[in-house]
């Protein structure tokens, strides 16, 4: 049986908790394959700050060296929001079987994901543990020890928590994001 774990988000920036999870999810023996599939963008979200090319370039490099895993650009090259009942049914092409991975903070708003019904019959979800959010017994539940999300992140940059093998060129990305942000700021409170 082909199974895999579909782990998907923004990944903007990508961080260290991410390269964590995936991985945990490589060392899992249920799992032969994880996908790492960044969003064109986020169904829930207006915008992104780094574009989701440079995303998926950063992806690659990060997790290069793990034979276990793949990062696809399968929504990226979409060039839209995507559902994630989507891109399961997509990999449900080439798979038999679809472990979803998500945050526990999306526990609560998970019901209103796109075809949720349809969804839950379709994956089994692995949750990742966050914020000391209580992760019901029905969910297969991965521990990581690193907190950081990535819009605090962006906001308070700190290249520590970004993955050596990128750290510089997302660390100059981001700061001269901000630095341009702030300028429009700086501009408008005048």
């Amino acid at each position: 049986m082909k199974t895999i774990a579909l782990y998907g988000g923004s990944f903007d920036p990508p961080h260290l908790a991410h390269e964590a999870i995936v991985k945990a999810l490589s060392k899992l023996d249920f799992i032969e394959k994880v996908v790492v599939m960044p969003t064109f963008l986020n169904p829930f979200k207006k915008s992104f700050t780094a574009p989701a090319e440079l995303r998926y370039k950063w992806l690659k490099e990060i997790f290069a060296s793990l034979k276990k895993v793949e990062v696809s650009s399968y929504e990226v090259d979409l060039k839209k929001k995507v559902p994630t009942i989507t891109t399961v049914k997509h990999l449900l092409k080439s798979y038999d079987k679809v472990y979803l991975v998500i945050g526990a903070d999306n526990l609560t708003s998970l019901h209103q994901w796109y075809a949720y019904d349809e969804l839950k019959k379709l994956v089994t979800f692995i949750v990742v543990t966050r914020d000391a959010v209580k992760i019901p017994k029905n969910f297969i539940r991965l521990d990581i020890n690193e907190d950081i999300s990535s819009s605090g992140l962006r906001e308070n940059f700190d290249s520590s928590k970004v993955p050596k093998k990128v750290r510089d060129e997302i660390t100059q990305y981001y700061k001269e994001h901000n630095a341009r942000q702030n300028t429009k700021h700086s501009k408008h409170t005048r």
